[in-house]
C-alpha cells in the first residue's frame, strides 16, 4: 500500500481553500510543550497529536497531556480524512507498553489517552497490545484515568473483550461521520458496526465504563443527518461526544466541503445535551482527545472498576486508591 494518501472519492472542486477567521491555531510558546516533545522523542514514542497533525497539540502538551499512539505509525486502512501513513506495518514492539507507562509517569498525567492505528494484519487487531499498555500504565500510575480510542477490531468480540478485561475508564470509538458518508470517508469501516462495537464494549463490563464517540463536520453532511447520528449514538448508550471541523491534511485527502460556523457547533452541543449526552466538546478545533481530562466518569463507575481490579488481586479497596475527582472550574479559578 502506498503512503501517499487515499484515492479521492469526492469531487476535489468541492474543497474550500480559504480558511475562515475562526480557524486559528496559536504557536507553542510554553516550555512545557518543548519538554514534553523531548520526552516523547527520548522514549521513542509516537503520539497521534503529531501523526494526525492535530491543531491542538501545542495546547495539550503545554498542559502535560498527550495521546499515545501504539502499535506503530503505519495503518492498514486508508481513510479519506486521516493523515496517518498507510503502509505495511512493522512488528509490534514488545517494550512499548512499558515506554508509554514511563512517559505517563514522568509527565505526571492524571488522564492518559491510548490509541492505535488499525492493525488488520494482526489476528486480534492489536487488542492484546492495548491490554498490555493499559495494564502497564495502571501499574506505573495508580489512580490515573485511562481512556482508549480504538479501531473496530473487525467486530471480533473476543478481541474487544481483551481490551475491556483491562478495564479502561473511558472507551472511545469514533463513528467519524454520518451514515450516508461513511463509505466515502472511512476505509473498510461500517457505520452500524461502529455503533455495535460501542454498545458491546459497555455490555462486556456490565455498564461500568463511559463510552465516547466523535464526528467530524464539514464533509457535506446535512443537519438532519448529524441529528440522526446523535440519536443513533444515544440509542447505543454513548454518553460522551466530540464534534469538530474536518481539516484536510493534504490535497490528496477528502475536500473540506464546508466550514461550520462556531454558532452551529454551539447549537449542536445544546441539541446533544438535550438528548442526554453527559459531556459534549463541540467546536471547530475540537478533536477526539481535546481537553479529555475535563470529563471524568461517574464516581460509581470509577469505584466499580477499581473494586473489580482489586478483587481480582484479592486486595481490599481503600479510598486512597480511587482516582481523584475532577476540579470544578470555579474552584480552579479560586486556586489560581
Amino acid at each position: 500500500m502506498s503512503s501517499c494518501g487515499p484515492k479521492m472519492k469526492m469531487d476535489p472542486a468541492l474543497h474550500r481553500t480559504q480558511k475562515p477567521e475562526w480557524i486559528k491555531v496559536r504557536l507553542p510558546n510554553n516550555p512545557e510543550f518543548w519538554s514534553t516533545k523531548s520526552l516523547i522523542t527520548d522514549l521513542k514514542l509516537v503520539t497521534v497529536c503529531e501523526e494526525a497533525q492535530c491543531p491542538n497539540r501545542w495546547e495539550c502538551w503545554s498542559q502535560k497531556t498527550a495521546t499515545f499512539m501504539i502499535a506503530g505509525e503505519k495503518c492498514t486502512r486508508a481513510c479519506g480524512f486521516c493523515a496517518v501513513k498507510t503502509a505495511k506495518p512493522d512488528a509490534l514492539e514488545t517494550d512499548e507498553p512499558q515506554r508509554v507507562a514511563e512517559a505517563t509517569r514522568r509527565m505526571g498525567l492524571r488522564h492518559v489517552v491510548i490509541t492505535a492505528v488499525a492493525r488488520d494484519d494482526l489476528r486480534d487487531g492489536g487488542a492484546d497490545h492495548f491490554k498490555q499498555t493499559i495494564e502497564a500504565v495502571r501499574e506505573a500510575c495508580p489512580g490515573i484515568i485511562i481512556e482508549v480510542l480504538v479501531p473496530d477490531f473487525n467486530d471480533r468480540d473476543w478481541a474487544l473483550q481483551l481490551v475491556m478485561d483491562a478495564r479502561p475508564h473511558i472507551f472511545n470509538h469514533n463513528i467519524e461521520t454520518v451514515e450516508r458518508l461513511t463509505p466515502l470517508v472511512r476505509s473498510r469501516a461500517q457505520y452500524q458496526r461502529s455503533l455495535t462495537v460501542l454498545k458491546k464494549a459497555k455490555a462486556m463490563v456490565d455498564g461500568k465504563v463511559a463510552t465516547k464517540s466523535g464526528i467530524m463536520l464539514g464533509l457535506g453532511e446535512r443537519k438532519e443527518e448529524v441529528i440522526r447520528a446523535l440519536d443513533d449514538l444515544r440509542a447505543h448508550d454513548v454518553t460522551v461526544l466530540t464534534l469538530g471541523q474536518y481539516l484536510r491534511p493534504t490535497p490528496k485527502h477528502l475536500p473540506v466541503v464546508e466550514f461550520i460556523r462556531p454558532e452551529m457547533f454551539d447549537e449542536y452541543k445544546q441539541i446533544a445535551l438535550e438528548k442526554g449526552f453527559r459531556h459534549v466538546a463541540s467546536g471547530p478545533l475540537v478533536r477526539s482527545s481535546y481537553h479529555a481530562a475535563e470529563f471524568r466518569p461517574e464516581l460509581d463507575v470509577l469505584e466499580a472498576i477499581e473494586a473489580d481490579l482489586r478483587a481480582a488481586k484479592g486486595i481490599e479497596l481503600g479510598p486512597e486508591h480511587l482516582p481523584l475527582p475532577a476540579i470544578k472550574p470555579e474552584f480552579e479559578k479560586a486556586i489560581a
